[in-house]
């Protein structure tokens, strides 16, 4: 894989489209100072996701854009586009190329491609870290960056070797894994502080559940007894309703019957008055004389049938006689006798006929002047009219009782339903301000839980700020204090090692070598290993001290190494080559006495340190005499040769220097401890704050929804009960209207009825005085009636008399003159007058059957006549009975009336207390009135009534205090957070243990690859060294070789003849040709596909720079490199040249040469 293609558009000073196309080998980009060269390393590591303006040499990354000249405005965007081979198959994507772009606008926006498809720099990151091409891209180096190298800390130099070993992937890996552990820790600190806060609000919550259960209880038994005692009285209620119902079902009833009673006895009276009055104009008198007129006929018939049997019979007599002449003579003779005597009869009745005819121009008188004086007693009816009129006015009595009683009704429902109306206003305007101040404390409660909650939020964010801080300086008081604890024991063992707890109190015993000694930082190992068992040796001030330590040592029986301070003897031997002084590195303690000093001269006179081990057995090989030490603890002497001393030397100025950074720890660990349990008190308090404010909230919502709903009933019942307000006016006035026409039609008849009782009353003293006229005037009807039956009976008599003798005679003398025929008629004329005889004794049969119906008629017409008269006084008598029983019933009917209206009165009352206990039931039962049903009654002690213990169970629920009516459900709540929390615990443990497991792995992995990647650096790095430096020595060293995920990697680099210690001190050019060794090193242990360098060969000279292009030489076959540069001689080494240019006013142009070799060349 390598550089393709490079093509820039509008960077920096690339206004226009400009694209570089690169070969393997070494390409040379050449140029003018300020053309713009530069900016193509600039570009690739842009494109490749650089992000620190610095790193491209700008103040801020819209840096790049090209900014304009003179001659041209300024643009957009910048675009550069680098195209990768990818013909090896090095990066896992199909395709041959690889083309990476990335734009960056003037508005900020920044856009990241691979292969036109846009992506994240995250992407290409990942895409590029297996290739050798990372983050921190080594393998560009611009302008000024190789002093950078030996300047930087240890640890960024250790990142270039990571890099490009492949570690970085595996420090992300391990960074994320410990974010996460540390998030884990956070969590789990944080659960354990949720455990104990919700450990810490069960406690006050299992008490308020209590309380919230025995309140549940005593609630539950005072709803059951509610329920019990408003369902007994809404049974009462309704039974006492039912019986008001049932009372004014009654009183309608038996009021219609009443009614109907008081019109059928108008009706009778009525009947009974005309009945009455019909009965005064009957006249039965001229009926019976009529009869006895008949009778008188009957009695006149049967004489004239009884004469003709005896005529018929003498006929029949007589037709035996043989002198019929004789006989019919004598009969003529006899019935001229009989007329005679006849006429003188009738004669008699003239006076009678003169008496009949004044007696009945006397009746006719009297009978006119009864009409004319009692003739409109009953022709105009006042009976009637009163009955009448009472019954109409009864009538619309009725109707005005019931119109009144309507209306009664009527206003009772207004009445009622307005003051329900003013009730449920009342309530109405109660609900709204109530819900009015709901809806202020929800929106106050609200404020107060967003507002709790921010600073829960914050409290958590300065909680975990602080206890992130407090565990950082924790661990690290706990690190240092047990680092300064471990420096102390160690010194202790390297004391007591010397016999000091024997001789330290002894004169002349200056003290432990090691109190009295200070070493260089990273030389610890190497002195060690030089002192060997000395380190714990008694530092004395000459010979006598040191005879006398020994003796005293010896006396005890103790163990202990003495240094003597005694002057060294013969000469110090100079360092061999490749080696430094090891007594350079050990000094004084200030305050020390000199003594010591030749203790230090005596002790590490033949003492040096070499570069390495294996340097350092050449050393040891060509000076037996000396010891060999190396700064990884490495000993070669003639006592024998050994590697890694195992532990380095501890002073006590190291151990003084630790206790006083432990100290600083642990004194800032104080106040950030403080700080720690103020921010847990304040999240505490935070989240005490949320939740009661939740609380608040949540009772504010439940208090603002009931009085929404309790508007709403309101509202609803209000335009019910207005609504029947409304329809109850309506009703009102039209029953006020109705009852308004009744009582003026009552009143118009009521007018009538005095008028018309003295007009019955007058009728009835005129129809007295017409009765007993009218019975006068009777009797002289019957006297006229019976002497003209008389006298009609005689003359009837006498004129069927005339009649019959006139007929006698007629026949006697045609029989006289028909003599001759007589004879020859005879026996004719015998059975004929048989055939009469017969029909008289049926006619006389008949008769006297007349006679006797006319008779029994007579009798009847007497008797229905006497009937008659009883009768008008029985009905005068009923007619004030019916008036007296009317009476009696009027007044049942006004006291049924009044109960009546009691009952409804009574009944309006009924209702209000069923719509006030209704609300008491919508109110503390909280169902609807309907649900309730019967319930049956709870078990009470003897003695005890529901309404007693209905006023015990309040006292109860009174006493109880305010209830938290959330407890048991905050309680379930938490008992389930905990269980949760618990589990949520377990799991992040768990996940703690993977967590570290992968570390572990990790950090295995890292040490791994970084102690293989180190070796092979250093032994590259000694290599170009020994080629840059002809006859110097260079090398690499860890910081802290026993931590190997940690430790920074420091530079060695000793030219021939020299000994110098830092590399600081080198020369510039010597200092380029050390960080380039250093960096050719990384690339040859981990090479990277290519290398761009930007003027690194500046500060070289002409040896240095053939030398330097000596090593580009071996890398050409190798990788790809890039060279921006001005030396002529990289120029003519390199296979591309690329020249940049620049017009004043014009952006930066690109011409292109390849360089043709020859074998010469």
């Amino acid at each position: 894989m390598f550089l393709k293609r490079l093509t820039m558009k509008g960077f920096k000073s690339f206004a226009d489209a400009t694209t570089l196309e690169f070969e393997q080998g070494v390409t040379a980009v050449v140029g003018p100072n300020g053309s713009g060269k530069s900016n193509v390393v600039d570009a690739v590591a842009w494109v490749l996701g650089a992000q620190s303006a610095r790193a491209l040499r700008s103040g801020k990354m819209e840096d790049v854009i090209f900014a304009g000249t003179a001659n041209r405005p300024a643009l957009g965007r910048a675009e550069v586009t680098l195209t990768l081979d990818n013909a090896d198959g090095r990066l896992p994507i199909d395709g041959a190329e690889v083309t990476i772009s990335r734009t960056l606008f003037r508005n900020g926006d920044s856009e990241y491609a691979i292969n036109g498809t846009t992506c994240r720099l995250l992407d290409i990151q990942e895409l590029l870290s297996d290739s050798g091409v990372g983050r921190q891209q080594h393998m560009i180096i611009g302008q000024g960056q190789l002093d950078s190298v030996l300047n930087s800390r240890s640890e960024d130099r250790r990142a270039v070797i990571e890099e490009a070993a492949g570690v970085l992937k595996h420090r992300r890996r391990k960074e994320r894994a410990e974010r996460r552990l540390g998030q884990t820790q956070e969590n789990l600190e944080r659960l354990g502080d949720l455990v104990r806060e919700v450990r810490r609000q069960m406690r006050p919550l299992e008490r308020q559940a209590a309380a919230a259960r025995n309140f549940a209880d005593v609630d539950s038994e005072l709803r059951n007894v509610r329920r019990a005692l408003y369902s007994d009285r809404l049974r009462v209620f309704e039974t006492r309703r039912g019986e008001l119902d049932a009372v004014l079902r009654t009183s309608d009833g038996q009021g219609r019957e009443l009614r109907s009673e008081l019109v059928r006895l108008d009706a009778q009276a009525s009947a009974a008055a005309a009945e009455v009055a019909s009965r005064r104009e009957e006249h039965l008198a001229s009926t019976l004389g009529q009869l006895q007129g008949l009778a008188e006929r009957v009695r006149g018939t049967l004489g004239l049938i009884n004469e003709r049997r005896r005529s018929v019979r003498a006929t029949l007599e007589a037709s035996a006689d043989e002198n019929v002449v004789a006989n019919l003579e004598a009969d003529a003779a006899k019935l001229a006798a009989d007329l005679l005597e006849l006429t003188t009869v009738e004669a008699e009745l003239a006076p009678q006929r003169a008496e009949i005819e004044t007696a009945r121009t006397s009746l006719g008188e009297a009978e006119d002047q009864f009409e004319a004086t009692w003739g409109d007693a009953a022709a105009g009816q006042p009976e009637a009219s009163l009955a009448r009129v009472q019954e109409q006015a009864e009538i619309v009595q009725r109707s005005v009782d019931t119109a009144r009683q309507a209306l009664g009704r009527v206003n009772a429902r207004r009445s009622i339903a307005t003051s329900r109306a003013e009730e449920v206003r009342a309530a109405r305007e109660t609900a709204v301000n109530s819900r009015g101040e709901a809806e202020r404390a929800v929106t106050e409660a609200t404020v107060a839980h967003g507002h709790a909650t921010v600073q829960e939020r914050e409290a958590e964010e300065r909680l975990r700020v602080v206890e992130s801080a407090l565990r950082e300086l924790t661990d690290t008081a706990a690190r240092t204090q047990a680092r300064a604890e471990a420096l102390a024991r160690a010194l202790e063992e390297f004391s007591g090692a010397g016999g000091r707890s024997i001789i330290g109190e002894l004169e002349g015993v200056l003290g432990a070598f090691l109190d009295l000694v200070e070493v260089e930082p990273g030389w610890e190992k190497a002195v060690e290993s030089a002192a060997g068992a000395s380190l714990g040796a008694v530092v004395v001030d000459g010979r006598t001290s040191a005879h006398a330590a020994l003796s005293a040592l010896r006396r005890d029986g103790g163990a202990g190494l003495i240094l003597p301070a005694v002057a060294a003897t013969g000469e110090r031997p100079s360092a061999p080559a490749g080696c430094e002084s090891l007594r350079s590195r050990v000094s004084v303690r200030p305050g020390t006495s000199d003594d010591v000093v030749r203790v230090l001269d005596a002790l590490f006179a033949r003492a040096f340190v070499a570069r390495d081990w294996e340097s350092g057995i050449d050393v040891a090989l060509s000076n037996p005499d000396l010891i060999v030490v190396t700064a990884d603890g490495d000993r070669f002497a003639a006592t024998g040769w050994r590697v890694a001393s195992g532990r380095a030397v501890v002073t006590r100025s190291s151990v003084e220097d630790a206790h006083v950074v432990a100290r600083a720890a642990a004194d800032d660990v104080e106040p950030a401890t403080e700080a720690a349990l103020k921010a847990r008190t304040a999240n505490n308090e935070a989240r005490t704050a949320v939740r009661e404010s939740l609380n608040t909230l949540t009772k504010a919502e439940a208090t603002l929804d009931r009085w929404t709903k309790e508007g709403a009933r309101l509202e609803a019942e209000l335009s019910t009960v207005e609504a029947l307000v409304m329809s109850s006016s309506t009703e009102a006035a039209e029953a006020t209207e109705a009852l308004g026409e009744l009582e003026f039609e009552l009143s118009t008849l009521l007018e009538q009825l005095p008028s018309l009782e003295l007009a019955v009353s007058e009728s009835s003293q005129r129809a007295a005085w017409a009765d007993e006229a009218r019975v006068t005037l009777e009797a002289h009807r019957v006297q006229v009636a019976n002497l003209l039956s008389e006298v009609g009976k005689r003359e009837a008599e006498l004129g069927e008399r005339r009649r019959l003798i006139e007929s006698r005679q007629s026949d006697v003398e045609r029989r006289l003159a028909g003599h001759a025929a007589e004879r020859a008629e005879a026996t004719e004329r015998r059975q004929s007058l048989e055939f009469e005889l017969q029909s008289l004794d049926r006619l006389e049969v008949i008769v006297r059957q007349a006679g006797d119906d006319v008779h029994l008629n007579q009798e009847a017409l007497e008797s229905t006549y006497r009937e008659q008269l009883e009768a008008s006084r029985a009905g005068a008598e009923q007619l004030e009975a019916l008036r007296r029983e009317r009476t009696v019933t009027e007044a049942r009917l006004t006291e049924l009336g009044d109960t009546g209206r009691k009952a409804e009165i009574e009944h309006a009352e009924l209702a209000i207390k069923v719509t006030t206990l209704h609300d008491s039931i919508r109110r503390d039962i909280e169902i609807e009135p309907e649900e309730l049903g019967l319930v049956a009654a709870p078990e009470l002690p003897e003695g005890v009534t529901l309404e007693h213990r209905l006023v015990e169970l309040e006292t109860r629920i009174n006493a109880l205090g305010p209830i938290n009516p959330l407890a048991l459900e905050e309680l379930t709540a938490l008992e389930s957070r905990y269980q949760e929390l618990d589990g949520q615990v377990a799991d992040v443990r768990h996940a703690r243990r993977e967590l570290q497991e992968v570390v572990r792995a990790l950090d295995e992995e890292i040490m791994t690859t970084f102690s293989s990647a180190m070796a092979d650096v250093n032994e590259h790095f000694s290599s170009l060294i020994a080629m840059l430096f002809p006859g110097g020595q260079g090398r690499l060293m860890l910081t802290d070789a026993e931590d190997l995920l940690n430790t920074g990697v420091e530079i060695e680099v000793r030219p021939m003849g020299r000994n110098v210690r830092r590399v600081s001190l080198l020369s510039g050019g010597e200092r380029s040709l050390a960080a380039l060794a250093f960096l050719f090193a990384v690339f040859r242990s981990r090479p990277s596909p290519f290398y761009m360098m930007d003027e690194v060969e500046a500060a070289l000279d002409d040896v240095n720079l053939q030398r330097f292009l000596s090593l580009v030489a071996d890398f050409r076959d190798e990788a790809q490199l890039l060279m921006v540069t001005h030396q002529k001689r990289t120029m003519e080494s390199a296979d591309a040249l690329y020249g940049v240019t620049m017009v004043p006013g014009a952006s930066s142009k690109v011409v292109s040469q390849r360089v043709k070799r020859t074998n010469e060349s």
